[in-house]
C-alpha cells in the first residue's frame, strides 16, 4: 500500500523528506540480508529525537512526534518484508507524563489518530499488534482504540508489533515481583521456585523472545529504563546522526548488516 501523505500544512517549505530507496534496489537489499541468514528474530527501537528534529526544522516540538509516524510505518512495513519475528517500539514511557501537558496530551492525540487509522494496513500486511505496559492508566479514548487494534489483528500470524506503551522497565519488574508475591501468600508458588525463568515467564514480554538488535537514534547512549531484564544480551546500534523522523529502512538494513557481523557469546 502506498503511504499517506505527510499533512502539508505543518511542512516548511525548505523540507525535503528522506529519499526512499528505488523499490528494485530495496528488493535486493532485502535479499541480501535473507541470503547473509542470522536476521535479528526481534529488534527493540528507542525512537529518539523528534522534539530536536522539531527544533531544528522550526517547527512546535509536538510536531515532530507528528513526522515520527511516517517513520514508524516504513520500519514496521521493512520488518514485515524480512519477515521478523517482532518489532518493539518505545512509544510512551512512565517517565514521559512528565513533560508538558500540552506535549503529553498531543502525543495522546496522536497515538489514538495512529491506533485508528494504521490497523487497516497492520491487519491486512498479517501483523499482530500487542501492547506492554501500564495501559489501564492511559486516557479511556487510546485505551478503547487500543482493545480494538489488539482484538482486530489478534489472529494475524506475521510481524508481532509490540507497543511499549507507558512503559518502563522498572515498573514491569515491579510489577512481576507483585504477581509472584501474591502466588507466593495464596501458597500457589514457593518463594524457593522462583528462578530467572520464572520471572521472564510473568513480565509484560512473556511470549516474545529477548530482543536480538536495540537500536536507539538521536545520540544519547543509555537505555533510559527500557527492557532492562529482557535485554542483557541485546546487541546495540546507536545511530547518532538521524532523529527519529528522518529513520527510514535504509538506517534500518545498515543496522542489521552490522548485526549480522557480530559474534555474539551470551557470556561465554
Amino acid at each position: 500500500m502506498s503511504s499517506p501523505a505527510l499533512p502539508l500544512e505543518i511542512s516548511p517549505k525548505e523540507y525535503q523528506p528522506v529519499k526512499p530507496l528505488d523499490p528494485a534496489e530495496d528488493v535486493q537489499v532485502q535479499q541480501r540480508l535473507k541470503d547473509e541468514g542470522n536476521l535479528p528474530k526481534h529488534i527493540a527501537i528507542i525512537m529518539d529525537g523528534d522534539r530536536r528534529w522539531a527544533v531544528e526544522h522550526n517547527m512546535p516540538k509536538t510536531d515532530g512526534h507528528r513526522f515520527g509516524r511516517e517513520s514508524v510505518r516504513d520500519i514496521v512495513r521493512a520488518c514485515g518484508q524480512l519477515q521478523l519475528e517482532a518489532l518493539t517500539l518505545y512509544t510512551f514511557s512512565t517517565e514521559n507524563w512528565s513533560r508538558p501537558e500540552i506535549e503529553v496530551r498531543t502525543l495522546m492525540k496522536w497515538l489514538h489518530e495512529s491506533l485508528r487509522d494504521e490497523v487497516p494496513e497492520l491487519h491486512e500486511n498479517n501483523v499482530r499488534l500487542n501492547a506492554i505496559g501500564r495501559t489501564n492508566e492511559l486516557p479511556k479514548t487510546v485505551q478503547l482504540a487500543l482493545r480494538h487494534a489488539l482484538d482486530k489483528t489478534k489472529n494475524n500470524t506475521g510481524l508481532r508489533l509490540n507497543l511499549a506503551l507507558n512503559y518502563g522497565g522498572r515498573s514491569e519488574i515491579v510489577d512481576a515481583v507483585r504477581k509472584l508475591a501474591t502466588e507466593v501468600a495464596a501458597g500457589k508458588l514457593k518463594p524457593e521456585d522462583i528462578d530467572e525463568e520464572q520471572i521472564s515467564d510473568t513480565l509484560y514480554t512473556a511470549d516474545l523472545p529477548d530482543p536480538d538488535l536495540l537500536i536507539r537514534t538521536s545520540g544519547e547512549m543509555r537505555l533510559s529504563n527500557f527492557l532492562p531484564w529482557q535485554m542483557v544480551y541485546t546487541e546495540i546500534r546507536f545511530v547518532g546522526d538521524v532523529h527519529w523522523p528522518d529513520f527510514r529502512r535504509q538506517h534500518l538494513y545498515e543496522a542489521i548488516a552490522a548485526y549480522q557481523q557480530r559474534q555474539r557469546r551470551f557470556g561465554g
